[in-house]
């Protein structure tokens, strides 16, 4: 069993992998559901994209209580509380550096307009964004809550002055998505 898993798997990866031919272009959705989100082939360790945004991704909870009064607290920075996780951390873990900035990257690349899942992937994107935000959240010692709003301010890193005026170009504001109300199943946190 565990040879037939294995054998499979490496076919998939290598039909997944190479250049497109008839079997992995009429296999493609097994071939996805097998690959996405475990096996998924990222090729940035030998040809890294630099950041040219920095994203600072706060959350704020809803709880209604049995009298049917919503309390809403207020923003938690989720970016602050990695960056303190491994700031004097020796050896800090590269899941813990990246999981919430790389969860919202692929959130939007899946949702750039709207907030609107038309797709299985799209919808597993969000639901994994939603559970980041309610572990962390949970960790802190918050209390229980019914629902989650997100909040991305994003801004672009200045680039460097340019060689000939020695001025550097203008700034370009940041932007704030504000992600609708997701509701918490109990599970989630």
């Amino acid at each position: 069993m565990c040879v037939i898993v294995a054998v499979t798997h490496v076919l998939l990866l290598f039909l997944y992998v190479a250049p497109s031919n008839t079997i992995s272009t009429q296999y493609e959705q097994p071939i996805n559901a097998w690959i996405y989100p475990y096996f998924e082939q990222n090729w940035r360790l030998f040809a890294p994209d630099p950041q040219s945004v920095q994203q600072q991704v706060s959350a704020r909870t809803a709880h209604t209580s049995p009298d049917g009064l919503t309390q809403v607290t207020g923003w938690t920075d989720l970016s602050a509380i990695d960056d303190a996780a491994i700031k004097h951390d020796p050896f800090p873990s590269h899941t813990s550096q990246n999981m919430l900035r790389r969860a919202w990257s692929a959130y939007l690349e899946t949702h750039p307009d709207s907030d609107t899942s038309y797709s299985e992937r799209a919808r597993m994107l969000q639901e994994y964004l939603l559970n980041i935000a309610a572990q962390r959240l949970a960790a802190r010692g918050d209390r229980t809550f019914d629902a989650i709003q997100l909040r991305v301010i994003t801004t672009p890193i200045a680039s460097a002055p340019t060689q000939v005026s020695g001025n550097r170009p203008a700034a370009t504001p940041s932007s704030t998505r504000y992600l609708p109300w997701w509701q918490v199943r109990s599970r989630d946190h």
